[in-house]
């Protein structure tokens, strides 16, 4: 029998004051999308079983890092538990942002070995790599694809194309193959107008030129360092592969994107595709539950796909972890959230609800694959995903490279070589500023 939820708050009122416990206002800091807004509705359930109240913090993303980095960096109690990106954990764990979770994790039976071991590994330790635990992964993600399936299946689009590559039109298996068909959609007209070839990440603010330039430079072998740990850039971050997929997304940006596409991320591209200016987009798995949700772009005129390889998987990380901070005064309150959070039961809800969970009962379950049409995408992205550094001095980092990526590809100017050589240097300077080099 059901309790109704006005028993079900009563009763778990009883039990908080029964216990001696007093009953918290707990906020909770996150960005301002679609998964936010699953995760208010999901926390209702412990606010009923709890006694506690939830109250959200919820900051566009263009702002997000922003407006937590300084509440953090000035020890703000605004936040009790806060959903910080990946790049940020390095920077809570040296500086005493985020409560170490191990021996609380410890004493409630709470093992990471429950979830996906590249969630934990990005969202939730510092150093990389080792067992110190600082967040519970919370929102898996990645950055995928998505396409106008009702173009690519047009019997009369299919023949032009054929005509054009001597190939069929399809989902793209390789980065280049996904050119050529963003190349033969652009200027193309269907329906009366004209559309383009894909929305991509060109935003300079923020993170959106770095996230999507990743897309290609990780698939085309480019790594950070040539052995992890040791800050040895040379060789790494401007390889012949890494010239070669940073001169890709260039010639993508400037042959296969809408006109005026200088300063773009996530909703100008989502904007993009649902106003039927683009055959595909590239953009955050978080987004893929509305959109396939949207009356106009959605149910059978989309399709998904993962990011294609080129030398070789791989697929820009997103997502976050859930965090204490340690300057909140209600700290106990919400590692009671964490706890209920993690539960199999709870996570799938999460999942149902549009969250993305990182939880092995949920991913591993033999319904997941066929429970949304990008779900088995979303188990292929997470095999290979790779995310930007992690280091304290993360934000200097990500500013360096906007920098570098928008003045070659979007400003034109130098050749990629010269970028990522000048990357490299400046890289050089902060990590020789925080005595690593």
């Amino acid at each position: 029998m059901k309790l109704s939820t006005r028993l079900m708050a009563a009763t778990a009122l009883a039990t908080t004051a029964a216990s001696g416990a007093a009953a918290e206002d707990l906020t909770l800091c996150w960005a301002a999308w679609d998964p936010a807004n699953a995760l208010v509705e999901l926390s209702k359930q412990f606010e009923e079983t709890s006694g506690h109240t939830m109250n959200f913090e919820f900051v566009p993303w263009p702002n997000f890092a922003d407006r937590m980095l300084n509440e953090l960096n000035s020890g703000g109690q605004l936040c009790d538990l806060l959903i910080g990106d990946s790049q940020w954990i390095g920077g809570g764990a040296e500086s005493g942002h985020y409560v170490k979770l191990n021996d609380f994790f410890n004493s409630e039976g709470i093992s990471m070995d429950d979830f996906a071991p590249a969630t934990v590994y990005a969202y939730s330790t510092w150093p990389k790599g080792s067992e110190n635990y600082y967040a519970l992964p919370a929102m898996g993600d990645a950055n995928g694809w998505f396409y106008r399936r009702d173009w690519f299946e047009d019997p009369d689009i299919m023949a032009a194309y054929k005509e054009a590559t001597g190939q069929d039109l399809r989902e793209p298996e390789s980065q280049q193959e996904m050119l050529q068909i963003a190349q033969f959609f652009q200027g193309r007209e269907i329906d009366g107008q004209t559309r383009y070839g894909a929305a991509i990440f060109t935003e300079r603010g923020s993170e959106g030129i770095t996230m999507g330039a990743t897309g290609a430079l990780y698939a085309w072998g480019f790594k950070y360092e040539n052995e992890p740990g040791t800050y040895d850039m040379e060789g790494a971050v401007n390889s012949p592969e890494a010239v070669e997929a940073l001169e890709f997304y260039k010639t993508f940006y400037q042959t296969a994107t809408p006109p005026g596409y200088t300063d773009s991320y996530m909703e100008q591209g989502l904007d993009a595709f649902k106003s039927g200016q683009v055959a595909m987009a590239m953009n955050w798995f978080a987004f893929f539950p509305g959109l396939y949700a949207d009356p106009d772009v959605g149910g059978d005129k989309i399709g998904f796909f993962v990011n294609p390889p080129q030398n070789q998987p791989a697929s820009t990380l997103g997502g976050q972890g859930i965090s204490v901070v340690a300057y909140s005064d209600k700290q106990e309150a919400a590692l009671e959230y964490i706890k209920w959070f993690a539960q199999p039961e709870i996570q799938q809800q999460w999942w149902d609800l549009g969250g993305y969970s990182a939880h092995n009962a949920v991913l591993g379950s033999d319904t997941f694959v066929d429970s949304a049409p990008f779900a088995a995408d979303f188990l292929v992205a997470m095999e290979s995903v790779q995310d930007f550094w992690q280091e304290p001095a993360y934000a200097e980092l990500l500013l360096a490279m906007q920098k570098r990526l928008h003045d070659y590809i979007v400003a034109d100017q130098g050749t990629a070589q010269e970028a990522l050589d000048k990357l490299i240097e400046d890289w050089t300077e902060t990590f020789e500023d925080e005595g690593k080099l």
